[in-house]
């Protein structure tokens, strides 16, 4: 009687078709699971981490060390490796550094924390004992490691884009990146509705052309179309122009397909030929009419239009990406026109639809043409142009610049900023393990081993870096548990600032070697890290579903 109610942990068929796996055995498979995504991506982290190639079905290849790329290219199938793709993904969406840091911190939370179940303590204390220690790691972050930007400089900016590419492709060209996203970003400040500053990574285009080297990459305020002024007899630049971005042909108007018009006088055809030519025609004059003098255009305008406009002294853009329209109507003020019709079934241009800026040019950029557009009405754009041998290099530049502008944007907007070089993990590991001995609860072995996984990001840095980990994080623990224990005028409590040098392979002081990271990502990091492997922990049964068998077709072998 009593093997009714026993709970098997193997695979156990379902009525309903599928299979069943509950208890002990569907944790310890997500645990398996989580732990071979990190594997995957560990040895990619810090300055001196390895790149990964991945070839995907078609053959295409990319090259990276960033976390969430890496992930995003793989094919993972099972639901909890799959949790934490989405993880990386979320953290490189909301703060765009520390992808790598989320997933190997969830995957070694989530692997101590079987060991305490497999030892008898219960998941929903396990679970209590996580939440608990990310909320005083955080404020303990808050309190004590983070630094106000105001008092470290503006150098701090440029110091914390340097630490965030380090450990990428643009690292090895010193602080010339990095100076050019803070610039970049600095450029497209914008206020909110409560007068808050805002700077909008959207705001800073990246133009990749192929040719040069990367020392030849550049920046400018403005915003750059990768398109050429359609016309050869175009101004080559047009100064205060009055700005339309539409959303429609101006070609040739033809019939619709389905409309049959039946005519017995060959005069009549011309009349219709003519008549279609002159609808296109009647709304360039209507653009003409309102003042335009700069038209971008998603679709495309036939040459006698662009003549047209050439004549008239204004200039033309065609086949506009969408997304770059939507940006420069939203920069220069504009809307983007759809059509041209009213209320009252006429055509007519609405003025306040219209944008405007301080020029627009085109200037030559290696072997093409590039479209610019300065000073623009509401919102101020910069352009960041990389030079590279081949695009798979442009492709990893791409992603690293787009690293080190969140990152900058994340300090702009929060203005404080932490030590790295694991030294806030390192600091949490001995403030979480004394704070653990004044619980007298189970609580208790929960925290410290959150605090015990917290060491596997300076652990995995030494290792990357070919140094002795063993060593380097035992004299890490002892400076910063002199630092806790030490009085606030006390030399000693600098040491909390204390990281590793992964060149030399010694301990240093991060603060004023300016290895710096947000304080934001590191409190969104432990935050999303925890959530994720909480909701893996509270799975206790994965009910798997077959496939519906398709009836054999009785025909198919004829």
């Amino acid at each position: 009687m009593s093997g009714i109610f026993d709970r098997n942990n193997q695979d156990s068929a379902l009525f309903i078709g599928g299979s069943r796996v509950s208890g002990q055995e569907v944790r310890s498979q997500n645990v398996m699971a989580a732990q071979s995504i990190a594997n995957v991506i560990k040895t990619s982290l810090g300055p001196v981490g390895l790149d990964k190639m991945l070839v995907d079905d078609v053959g295409e290849v990319t090259i990276s060390n960033d976390g969430a790329t890496i992930l995003q290219l793989l094919e993972v199938e099972h639901p909890a490796g799959k949790i934490l793709v989405k993880l990386a993904q979320q953290q490189d969406t909301e703060v765009g550094d520390g992808t790598t840091s989320v997933v190997i911190i969830a995957a070694e939370l989530l692997r101590r924390a079987n060991e305490l179940i497999k030892s008898h303590i219960h998941p929903a204390t396990v679970i209590a004992g996580y939440r608990l220690a990310c909320k005083e790691a955080n404020r303990f972050i808050a309190d004590q490691m983070a630094q106000r930007v105001e008092k470290l400089g503006t150098e701090a900016l440029v110091n914390v884009a340097m630490t965030t590419i380090s450990s990428k492709i643009l690292g090895t060209y010193g602080t010339f990146f990095a100076q050019m996203a803070v610039d970049a970003l600095q450029a497209v400040r914008t206020q909110d509705a409560r007068g808050k500053a805002r700077y909008p990574v959207a705001a800073v285009n990246v133009l990749k052309v192929k040719g040069a080297s990367a020392r030849e990459s550049s920046y400018f305020t403005g915003y750059a179309l990768y398109r050429p002024f359609t016309g050869a007899a175009m101004k080559r630049a047009v100064t205060n122009p009055k700005i339309a971005v539409i959303d429609f042909d101006i070609t040739k108007t033809r019939m619709k397909l389905g409309v049959n018009i039946v005519i017995d006088n060959p005069e009549s055809l011309e009349a219709i030929r003519k008549r279609e030519a002159d609808i296109s025609t009647e709304r360039v004059r209507l653009l003409l009419d309102a003042g335009v003098t700069a038209v971008f255009s998603t679709r495309g305008i036939d040459d006698m239009y662009v003549k047209m406009f050439a004549e008239a002294g204004a200039v033309t853009v065609t086949r506009v990406p969408k997304d770059d329209a939507r940006r420069i109507a939203r920069g220069c003020g504009a809307s983007v026109l759809t059509t041209l019709a009213n209320l009252d079934g006429d055509e007519s241009v609405d003025v306040s639809a219209l944008g405007s800026a301080e020029l627009v040019e085109q200037v030559r950029l290696s072997d093409d043409d590039v479209v610019v557009l300065r000073g623009a009405r509401e919102q101020h754009a910069s352009t960041v142009i990389l030079r590279g041998a081949n695009d798979y290099m442009l492709d990893e530049m791409e992603r690293s610049f787009h690293d080190s502008l969140c990152a900058v944007k994340r300090v702009l907007e929060s203005g404080s900023v932490v030590p790295g070089g694991g030294a806030v993990e390192t600091a949490l590991d001995i403030y979480l393990e004394s704070f653990a001995t004044t619980l007298g609860s189970r609580e208790q072995l929960a925290i410290v081993e959150f605090a015990n996984a917290l060491l596997a990001i300076p652990k995995q840095l030494s290792v990357n870096a070919a140094k002795d980990s063993i060593e380097l994080i035992a004299k890490l623990r002892a400076y910063h548990a002199a630092a806790q224990n030490a009085s606030a005028d006390s030399p000693r409590s600098h040491l909390k600032h204390y990281g590793l040098d992964l060149l030399e392979g010694t301990l240093r002081d991060n603060v004023k070697a300016g290895v710096l990271e947000p304080a934001m990502s590191k409190i969104k990091m432990l935050k999303s890290a925890t959530e994720a492997a909480i909701n893996i922990l509270r799975i206790d049964d994965m009910i798997k579903l077959l496939p519906e068998q398709q009836p054999e077709d009785p025909h198919a072998h004829m």
